[in-house]
Protein backbone atom coordinates (compact mmCIF):
# COMPACT_ATOMS: atom_id res chain seq x y z
CA UNK A 1 0.00 0.00 0.00
CA UNK A 2 1.24 3.53 -0.69
CA UNK A 3 0.84 6.66 1.34
CA UNK A 4 -0.93 9.85 0.56
CA UNK A 5 -2.09 12.71 2.66
CA UNK A 6 -5.86 13.32 2.60
CA UNK A 7 -5.19 16.87 1.44
CA UNK A 8 -3.78 18.72 -1.57
CA UNK A 9 -0.18 18.15 -2.58
CA UNK A 10 1.97 19.11 0.40
CA UNK A 11 2.08 22.90 0.70
CA UNK A 12 1.32 23.33 -2.99
CA UNK A 13 2.62 26.61 -4.31
CA UNK A 14 4.92 27.10 -1.31
CA UNK A 15 8.50 26.17 -0.46
CA UNK A 16 7.79 23.00 1.53
CA UNK A 17 11.39 22.65 2.68
CA UNK A 18 11.02 25.94 4.58
CA UNK A 19 8.13 24.56 6.66
CA UNK A 20 9.85 21.71 8.45
CA UNK A 21 7.54 21.79 11.49
CA UNK A 22 5.10 19.61 9.55
CA UNK A 23 7.81 17.21 8.33
CA UNK A 24 9.13 16.85 11.86
CA UNK A 25 5.73 16.14 13.40
CA UNK A 26 5.39 12.62 11.99
CA UNK A 27 7.62 11.07 14.66
CA UNK A 28 5.06 11.83 17.37
CA UNK A 29 3.65 8.34 16.75
CA UNK A 30 6.38 6.55 14.81
CA UNK A 31 5.05 3.04 15.47
CA UNK A 32 1.60 3.89 14.12
CA UNK A 33 3.22 5.59 11.14
CA UNK A 34 5.17 2.46 10.26
CA UNK A 35 2.25 0.10 10.75
CA UNK A 36 -0.50 2.11 9.09
CA UNK A 37 1.27 3.94 6.30
CA UNK A 38 1.08 2.30 2.88
CA UNK A 39 4.00 0.81 1.01
CA UNK A 40 5.18 1.50 -2.55
CA UNK A 41 4.42 -0.55 -5.66
CA UNK A 42 6.85 -3.40 -6.18
CA UNK A 43 6.85 -2.62 -9.91
CA UNK A 44 8.43 0.77 -9.18
CA UNK A 45 11.00 -0.63 -6.74
CA UNK A 46 11.93 -3.29 -9.26
CA UNK A 47 12.30 -0.81 -12.10
CA UNK A 48 14.59 1.44 -10.04
CA UNK A 49 16.73 -1.50 -8.92
CA UNK A 50 17.01 -2.75 -12.51
CA UNK A 51 18.15 0.71 -13.66
CA UNK A 52 21.06 1.26 -11.22
CA UNK A 53 24.65 0.03 -11.56
CA UNK A 54 24.96 -1.55 -8.12
CA UNK A 55 23.19 -2.31 -4.82
CA UNK A 56 24.11 0.79 -2.78
CA UNK A 57 21.03 2.92 -2.01
CA UNK A 58 20.71 6.11 0.02
CA UNK A 59 17.14 6.72 1.24
CA UNK A 60 16.55 10.44 1.91
CA UNK A 61 13.92 11.24 4.52
CA UNK A 62 13.61 7.53 5.17
CA UNK A 63 11.17 7.91 8.09
CA UNK A 64 10.73 4.53 9.75
CA UNK A 65 12.33 2.77 6.78
CA UNK A 66 9.23 1.76 4.83
CA UNK A 67 10.76 2.26 1.37
CA UNK A 68 14.23 1.29 2.62
CA UNK A 69 13.03 -2.15 3.68
CA UNK A 70 11.42 -2.68 0.28
CA UNK A 71 14.75 -1.91 -1.40
CA UNK A 72 16.52 -4.22 1.06
CA UNK A 73 14.10 -6.99 0.13
CA UNK A 74 15.03 -6.38 -3.52
CA UNK A 75 18.68 -7.06 -2.70
CA UNK A 76 19.99 -3.55 -2.00
CA UNK A 77 22.23 -2.27 0.80
CA UNK A 78 20.42 0.79 2.17
CA UNK A 79 21.51 3.70 4.33
CA UNK A 80 18.79 6.05 5.53
CA UNK A 81 19.03 9.76 6.31
CA UNK A 82 16.23 11.05 8.54
CA UNK A 83 16.00 14.36 10.47
CA UNK A 84 13.59 13.06 13.13
CA UNK A 85 15.48 11.01 15.74
CA UNK A 86 12.28 9.23 16.80
CA UNK A 87 11.66 7.95 13.28
CA UNK A 88 15.34 7.08 12.83
CA UNK A 89 15.37 5.04 16.05
CA UNK A 90 12.49 2.92 14.82
CA UNK A 91 14.08 2.52 11.39
CA UNK A 92 17.23 1.19 13.07
CA UNK A 93 15.20 -1.16 15.23
CA UNK A 94 13.59 -2.49 12.06
CA UNK A 95 16.92 -3.16 10.39
CA UNK A 96 17.79 0.02 8.48
CA UNK A 97 21.08 1.78 9.26
CA UNK A 98 20.10 5.44 9.61
CA UNK A 99 21.92 8.75 10.08
CA UNK A 100 20.06 11.58 11.82
CA UNK A 101 20.30 14.78 9.73
CA UNK A 102 18.57 16.82 7.11
CA UNK A 103 19.87 15.77 3.71
CA UNK A 104 21.30 19.21 2.97
CA UNK A 105 23.37 19.15 6.21
CA UNK A 106 24.23 15.42 6.14
CA UNK A 107 27.94 14.48 5.93
CA UNK A 108 28.46 11.63 3.44
CA UNK A 109 31.98 11.08 4.83
CA UNK A 110 33.25 9.92 1.45
CA UNK A 111 30.49 7.36 0.93
CA UNK A 112 29.09 6.84 -2.58
CA UNK A 113 25.89 5.22 -3.79
CA UNK A 114 24.27 3.72 -6.87
CA UNK A 115 20.90 5.31 -6.14
CA UNK A 116 19.50 8.16 -4.09
CA UNK A 117 15.80 7.64 -3.45
CA UNK A 118 13.18 9.61 -1.54
CA UNK A 119 9.68 8.31 -0.87
CA UNK A 120 7.11 10.95 -0.03
CA UNK A 121 9.93 13.17 1.26
CA UNK A 122 11.70 15.13 -1.50
CA UNK A 123 9.36 18.15 -1.10
CA UNK A 124 10.92 18.64 2.36
CA UNK A 125 14.36 19.01 0.71
CA UNK A 126 15.59 22.15 -1.07
CA UNK A 127 15.18 20.99 -4.70
CA UNK A 128 18.44 22.47 -6.01
CA UNK A 129 20.66 21.86 -2.97
CA UNK A 130 19.22 18.35 -2.63
CA UNK A 131 19.88 17.46 -6.27
CA UNK A 132 23.41 18.87 -6.02
CA UNK A 133 24.06 16.77 -2.89
CA UNK A 134 22.69 13.69 -4.67
CA UNK A 135 25.02 14.33 -7.61
CA UNK A 136 27.97 14.50 -5.21
CA UNK A 137 27.27 11.11 -3.62
CA UNK A 138 26.13 9.20 -6.70
CA UNK A 139 28.54 7.19 -8.78
CA UNK A 140 28.45 7.95 -12.54
CA UNK A 141 25.48 6.05 -13.92
CA UNK A 142 23.74 6.14 -10.54
CA UNK A 143 20.14 7.29 -10.34
CA UNK A 144 18.20 9.87 -8.33
CA UNK A 145 14.54 8.85 -7.90
CA UNK A 146 12.09 10.92 -5.86
CA UNK A 147 8.62 9.39 -5.75
CA UNK A 148 5.18 10.19 -4.42
CA UNK A 149 1.98 8.16 -4.06
CA UNK A 150 -1.00 10.18 -5.25
CA UNK A 151 -4.38 9.00 -3.97
CA UNK A 152 -7.50 9.42 -6.07
CA UNK A 153 -10.64 8.91 -3.99
CA UNK A 154 -13.96 8.02 -5.65
CA UNK A 155 -16.00 11.25 -5.87
CA UNK A 156 -18.68 10.10 -3.40
CA UNK A 157 -16.05 9.08 -0.84
CA UNK A 158 -14.14 12.34 -1.32
CA UNK A 159 -17.32 14.34 -0.81
CA UNK A 160 -18.15 12.55 2.43
CA UNK A 161 -14.62 13.01 3.81
CA UNK A 162 -14.41 16.65 2.72
CA UNK A 163 -17.65 17.41 4.56
CA UNK A 164 -16.10 16.10 7.78
CA UNK A 165 -12.86 18.06 7.26
CA UNK A 166 -14.71 21.29 6.51
CA UNK A 167 -16.86 20.91 9.60
CA UNK A 168 -14.04 20.10 12.02
CA UNK A 169 -11.24 22.11 10.37
CA UNK A 170 -12.91 24.96 8.46
CA UNK A 171 -9.60 26.76 7.86
CA UNK A 172 -7.85 23.80 6.19
CA UNK A 173 -7.50 23.90 2.38
CA UNK A 174 -9.37 20.70 1.52
CA UNK A 175 -11.07 20.48 -1.85
CA UNK A 176 -12.85 17.78 -3.79
CA UNK A 177 -10.57 18.30 -6.78
CA UNK A 178 -7.44 17.67 -4.70
CA UNK A 179 -8.90 14.41 -3.35
CA UNK A 180 -10.15 12.81 -6.57
CA UNK A 181 -8.72 12.13 -10.02
CA UNK A 182 -7.57 15.75 -10.25
CA UNK A 183 -5.12 15.20 -7.38
CA UNK A 184 -2.38 14.52 -9.92
CA UNK A 185 -2.74 18.11 -11.15
CA UNK A 186 -1.84 19.40 -7.70
CA UNK A 187 1.10 17.04 -7.34
CA UNK A 188 2.43 18.08 -10.74
CA UNK A 189 3.71 21.22 -9.01
CA UNK A 190 5.97 18.99 -6.89
CA UNK A 191 7.06 16.90 -9.86
CA UNK A 192 7.97 20.01 -11.87
CA UNK A 193 9.84 21.60 -8.95
CA UNK A 194 11.86 18.40 -8.43
CA UNK A 195 12.73 18.17 -12.13
CA UNK A 196 13.68 21.85 -12.32
CA UNK A 197 15.94 21.44 -9.28
CA UNK A 198 17.71 18.50 -10.92
CA UNK A 199 18.28 20.51 -14.11
CA UNK A 200 19.54 23.54 -12.20
CA UNK A 201 21.93 21.50 -10.05
CA UNK A 202 23.50 19.90 -13.10
CA UNK A 203 25.31 16.61 -13.40
CA UNK A 204 22.23 14.61 -14.45
CA UNK A 205 20.46 13.44 -17.56
CA UNK A 206 17.18 15.19 -18.32
CA UNK A 207 14.61 14.07 -15.70
CA UNK A 208 11.86 11.60 -16.56
CA UNK A 209 8.54 10.77 -14.90
CA UNK A 210 7.63 7.13 -14.31
CA UNK A 211 4.02 6.41 -13.36
CA UNK A 212 2.54 3.27 -11.77
CA UNK A 213 -1.26 2.94 -11.36
CA UNK A 214 -2.90 0.56 -8.91
CA UNK A 215 -5.75 0.17 -6.41
CA UNK A 216 -6.13 -0.73 -2.75
CA UNK A 217 -9.23 -1.58 -0.71
CA UNK A 218 -9.52 0.00 2.73
CA UNK A 219 -11.68 -1.11 5.62
CA UNK A 220 -13.01 1.48 8.03
CA UNK A 221 -10.42 0.59 10.66
CA UNK A 222 -7.49 0.56 8.23
CA UNK A 223 -8.27 4.04 6.87
CA UNK A 224 -9.02 5.58 10.25
CA UNK A 225 -5.83 4.11 11.72
CA UNK A 226 -3.57 5.92 9.27
CA UNK A 227 -5.27 9.32 9.30
CA UNK A 228 -3.43 10.51 12.44
CA UNK A 229 -0.10 9.95 10.65
CA UNK A 230 -0.81 12.52 7.92
CA UNK A 231 0.45 16.07 8.00
CA UNK A 232 -2.98 17.67 8.16
CA UNK A 233 -3.74 15.87 11.41
CA UNK A 234 -0.43 15.40 13.27
CA UNK A 235 -0.73 18.84 14.85
CA UNK A 236 -4.45 18.73 15.71
CA UNK A 237 -5.58 18.79 19.33
CA UNK A 238 -6.70 15.41 20.62
CA UNK A 239 -10.38 16.42 20.72
CA UNK A 240 -10.32 17.72 17.13
CA UNK A 241 -8.56 14.59 15.93
CA UNK A 242 -11.11 12.40 17.70
CA UNK A 243 -13.90 14.35 15.99
CA UNK A 244 -12.29 13.84 12.57
CA UNK A 245 -11.82 10.11 13.15
CA UNK A 246 -15.38 9.68 14.38
CA UNK A 247 -16.81 11.57 11.39
CA UNK A 248 -14.69 9.75 8.80
CA UNK A 249 -15.44 6.39 10.40
CA UNK A 250 -19.17 7.10 10.29
CA UNK A 251 -18.89 8.10 6.62
CA UNK A 252 -17.17 4.81 5.76
CA UNK A 253 -19.77 2.86 7.75
CA UNK A 254 -22.46 4.54 5.69
CA UNK A 255 -20.73 3.27 2.52
CA UNK A 256 -20.80 -0.31 3.76
CA UNK A 257 -17.63 -0.32 5.82
CA UNK A 258 -14.98 -0.14 3.09
CA UNK A 259 -13.98 1.61 -0.14
CA UNK A 260 -11.48 1.17 -2.98
CA UNK A 261 -8.78 3.77 -3.56
CA UNK A 262 -7.06 4.37 -6.88
CA UNK A 263 -3.39 5.31 -6.63
CA UNK A 264 -0.85 6.75 -9.05
CA UNK A 265 2.75 6.47 -7.90
CA UNK A 266 4.97 8.91 -9.78
CA UNK A 267 8.78 8.93 -9.71
CA UNK A 268 10.84 11.89 -10.92
CA UNK A 269 14.15 10.33 -11.89
CA UNK A 270 17.44 11.15 -13.61
CA UNK A 271 20.82 9.48 -14.15
CA UNK A 272 24.08 10.92 -12.80
CA UNK A 273 26.31 11.55 -15.79
CA UNK A 274 30.07 11.25 -15.89
CA UNK A 275 30.84 14.93 -16.44
CA UNK A 276 32.41 16.97 -13.63
CA UNK A 277 30.14 19.32 -11.70
CA UNK A 278 30.58 23.05 -12.15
Amino acid sequence: MPTLPPEPAPLSGHESHQHRQVAESFGSDAERYDTARPRYPQAMVGRIVAAIPGPGVLDVGCGTGIAARQFQAAGCRVLGVEPDARMADLARNLGVETDVATFEAWDPAGREFDAVVAGQAWHWVDPVAGAAKAAQVLRPGGRLAAFWNVFQLPPDVAGAFAAVYRRVMPDSPFSLQAMTSQALDGYQVLFTKAADGIREAGGFSDPEQWRFDWEWSYTRDAWVDQLPTHGAFTQLTSDKLAEVLKGVGAAIDAMGGSFTMRYATVAVTAVRNGRSLT
